[in-house]
């Protein structure tokens, strides 16, 4: 069993704050036998943009993480204190001074094992002001239990198919998703078919109100023929709070071995479409970035 804690909660006002709030909750998931813990959608900054952030846009600026800097090292010192494996969301920097909305998975040891950088930035809005990220990568994740192929898609991802098919191709069993919007019955939809479709789990941690509507969700991407399954795991109301899914490993590789999603019986000569960039109407969007 893979145990996951959706860590539903407000951030703070500052970096330091926000590291404090996850701490709390960290140590309280790792005290319930917990695997692995998600943070929602760029947690040092409270998914605040510059002009929204309390203490103003530079300092917003300054809040941003460098991989392996002072503030993210935190985040490494208490995952392996507290033996639990952190996906930590956040507003990335990097030396040529372009900013990402991205996701480090931090092992139970502490280690970085993959850094995801969000590829579908909502170029309609703020996130305009990150670079996309150029790939879906998937890492081994080791338990106490056993190894599990992780991926990584945040918020938006969700939105093309092609994001969870790709994690999929690349091996991962299980997608964290941090998140940051309004979820409304379609969106939640989302998740159960990216997991149906490619025969994964999917774990995703949303903020609550006041910020937004909490609706913190995991899907076992399974289906039992002749039975009324139902493969949502758990689903959190609008309230701040942590809701664990658990997700039976052996089962779904069993259930990966024998049924007829996933890369079972596709036929990719023939989607050639799907990689040309030519754009037609009622599609073509000024500000999109391809």
């Amino acid at each position: 069993m893979l145990k996951i804690a959706l860590l539903q909660i407000n951030a703070g006002k500052t970096v330091s704050e926000n590291f404090e709030i996850a701490k709390i909750n960290i140590e309280n998931a790792a005290q319930n036998a917990t695997d692995v813990v998600i943070l929602p959608e760029l947690w040092n900054v409270g998914y605040d943009s510059p002009d929204e952030y309390s203490l103003g846009k530079d300092e917003w600026e300054k809040s941003a993480f460098f991989i392996g800097d002072t503030e993210f090292s935190k985040y490494q010192e208490i995952a392996k204190h507290f033996e639990v494996a952190v996906l930590l969301p956040f507003l990335e920097k990097d030396n040529k001074g372009n900013f990402y909305n991205s996701a480090s998975l931090i092992d139970y040891k502490g280690n970085i094992i993959l850094n995801y950088q969000k590829v579908h930035t909502v170029d309609k809005a703020w996130e305009i002001l990150f670079k996309s990220g150029e790939n879906f990568p998937v890492a081994e994740l080791k338990t106490k239990n056993g190894p599990v192929k992780i991926g990584c898609m945040i918020c938006y991802d969700r939105e093309f198919p092609e994001t969870a098919r790709i994690l999929m191709l690349n091996g991962a069993e299980i997608i964290l998703v941090p998140n940051a919007c309004v979820l409304e019955n379609n969106r939640i939809a989302q998740f159960q078919s990216r997991g149906f479709e490619n025969m994964l789990g999917v774990a995703m941690t949303n903020y609550p109100k006041p910020k937004l509507n909490g609706k913190s969700c995991a899907f076992d991407g399974m289906r039992v023929k002749g039975e009324d399954y139902d493969p949502l795991l758990v689903v959190a109301d609008d309230e701040e709070g942590v809701w664990y899914a658990s997700f039976d490993i052996d089962k779904l590789r069993k259930y990966r071995e024998k049924e007829i999603w996933g890369d079972a019986y596709r036929k990719p000569r023939l989607y050639k479409k799907l990689t040309e960039d030519n754009v037609l109407q009622p599609f073509v969007r000024k500000d999109a970035r391809r």
